[in-house]
């Protein structure tokens, strides 16, 4: 299976000011909901500026949050200490690796790319300039949840866990802006929702080192995974669901007992402390644990579930 990249650290990281330029690439619906208003406010960055890959989806995302709209990439790469990413993953993944190579911090996306080689590249650039970089899972971020993750992985003793993230974008009835997006249709809950499950799954029960996978309805997979610890775990992931079933849901059991993933109070939190995230890793040189390293290790994972996925 493929093992985790082997890449030399790198701990010089380029210098930030005291309040960064940060620019943001992309300009859909997630962008316009999370990621903006997130960078505008957060009193740490000045929200320079937007680039898209359509100039006036752009101009009137830049000009809701006073920043300035580029047609231009590498311009904005210019004007920035650091960027932010809002794009589908291929084209997030050679984006990134040349913004990593002007030297701009990188807050990135899930999933970094659909292909290994696509997510190598952008780690590989990471450990050639020394930029840091942050991986925006959620659930690593989301107060309620970030704080339940560390203290289960203190705990240790797990046994098994069980996963379900049952989303409904194209379940009957749905009516998501989401929905128009090609990659998420092509891909399927797998790559949208699976990263957010692995990112609980890893940290707490250890490294993936075995994946058996099943497909199930429309989009649907089923996973069952061993981890480092001894510990197995399941995940049942979809974007296909009837909204009334829609809901996620991760329970721990071990040792200690039981224990159920809390509740989040929704990604635009959870996004402005991924930001602070990036900022402390860019500060001490100390690389953040969800950074592009554990991207390229989620992309490794999904890249074999899928390939080991048989229909029931």
């Amino acid at each position: 299976m493929p093992t985790h990249s082997t890449l030399p650290a790198v701990s010089a990281f380029p210098a930030l000011p005291d309040r960064p330029r940060i620019g943001l690439l992309g300009t859909g619906p997630w962008a316009a909901r999370t990621h903006a208003p997130a960078l505008a406010a957060h009193e740490g960055v000045e929200f320079h500026g937007v680039w898209g890959r359509r100039p006036d989806a752009a101009a009137e995302l830049a000009a809701a949050h006073n920043a300035r709209a580029y047609d231009d990439v590498d311009a904005l790469l210019d004007a920035c200490d650091a960027v932010a990413f809002a794009l589908p993953p291929d084209v997030q993944a050679p984006l990134a690796a040349r913004a990593a190579r002007a030297g701009r911090h990188l807050l990135l996306d899930k999933p970094l790319a659909t292909t290994v080689d696509a997510a190598r590249e952008v780690t590989e650039a990471v450990a050639e300039t020394g930029v840091a970089s942050v991986v925006f899972c959620t659930l690593r971020f989301a107060p309620e949840t970030a704080r339940w993750i560390e203290e289960q992985r203190a705990t240790g003793g797990w046994y098994v866990a069980e996963a379900r993230w049952l989303g409904s974008l194209y379940g009957p009835g749905a009516d998501s802006p989401y929905a128009a997006s090609p990659w998420r249709r092509e891909k399927g809950g797998l790559w949208d929702v699976g990263p957010h499950v692995l990112s609980v799954l890893v940290p707490v029960l250890g490294d993936v080192t075995r994946v058996r996978a099943a497909k199930g309805p429309d989009d649907t997979h089923h996973l069952i995974l061993g981890h480092t610890t001894g510990a197995s775990s399941t995940a049942t992931l979809t974007l296909s669901a009837p909204p009334a079933a829609a809901g996620a849901s991760l329970t721990l059991h071990g040792t200690a007992g039981s224990t159920t993933l809390p509740a989040w109070n929704g990604a635009r939190p959870a996004y402005t402390e991924a930001i602070t995230a990036l900022l402390t890793a860019a500060r001490t040189g100390t690389p953040h644990p969800c950074d592009a390293r554990f991207a390229l290790r989620l992309t490794e994972l999904l890249t074999e579930a899928e390939a080991e996925a048989t229909p029931l």
